[in-house]
């Protein structure tokens, strides 16, 4: 969804992004997650920072919380952050740390940054809204394709295959840094439980548009949002 009252937009993000100094290591987690979260927040998801706590509102979890600058200039781009506050980030006054703390950052479903545990989150959080008779949101979790190596990974994506969790969205990043990675490819590691799947040019807003809002009725959805490799 447009926001019109900053005006700011996706040719912005890259000052927003370079307002943030320090933690150059995990640069790279900013530069290979941008585009997928510009699409989310612009054209998918239905959330807004006049009601960020909506029951009816879609929830965004960021599982791949190391190195959040991409994250939180989006979050800034579309008013639930003050671009002001992007200089300041990781400092002693901010609310803004190296990971993203939701008790802290309007619009953060979960804090994160350890890897592993934001798909397993997803799923719960689906259960959860299930029990509330919420069935329409949409619960999307960003994964690494390296976190995938994590073993309460391949539990979530068993549980919610079985569980027909329409309602989840699971979009790894691929910049080809997995250590053990997955016969067949990422895509197939979701298929053969179940989900739907689409892989994609990670840069290309129009395909990441269309994978992520082709129906995909009784099944969760995995799409692969691939990269240049780490460290190209």
């Amino acid at each position: 969804m447009e926001n019109t009252t900053r005006g700011l937009g996706y040719a912005d993000l890259p000052a927003l992004i370079d307002a943030m100094r320090g933690d150059e290591k995990h640069s790279g987690a900013a530069e290979s997650t941008v585009d997928v979260l510009w699409v989310l927040y612009d054209r998918v998801l239905n959330v807004s920072p006049e009601a960020p706590d909506d029951p009816a509102r879609d929830r965004f979890l960021l599982s791949k919380g190391h190195g959040p600058m991409a994250y939180y200039a989006v979050l800034a781009a579309k008013g639930f952050l003050d671009p002001a506050e992007l200089a300041g980030w990781a400092g002693s006054e901010s609310r803004l740390g190296y990971h993203p703390d939701r008790t802290l950052v309007p619009g953060v479903e979960i804090s994160s940054g350890s890897l592993g545990h934001g798909l397993a989150l997803g799923v719960g959080m689906v259960f959860g809204l299930r029990a509330q008779g919420l069935t329409e949101p949409k619960v999307v979790v960003l994964t690494g394709d390296a976190e995938l190596d994590e073993g309460s990974n391949h539990e979530a994506i068993a549980l919610a295959g079985r569980a027909s969790m329409a309602q989840l969205t699971a979009v790894v990043v691929d910049n080809q840094s997995a250590t053990h990675g997955w016969p067949g490819g990422i895509a197939e590691r979701f298929a053969v439980e179940g989900w739907a799947t689409r892989t994609v040019d990670g840069r290309d807003h129009d395909a990441l548009h269309a994978a992520f809002t082709t129906p995909h009725p009784d099944r969760p959805l995995c799409v692969v949002a691939v990269v240049e490799p780490k460290g190209s």
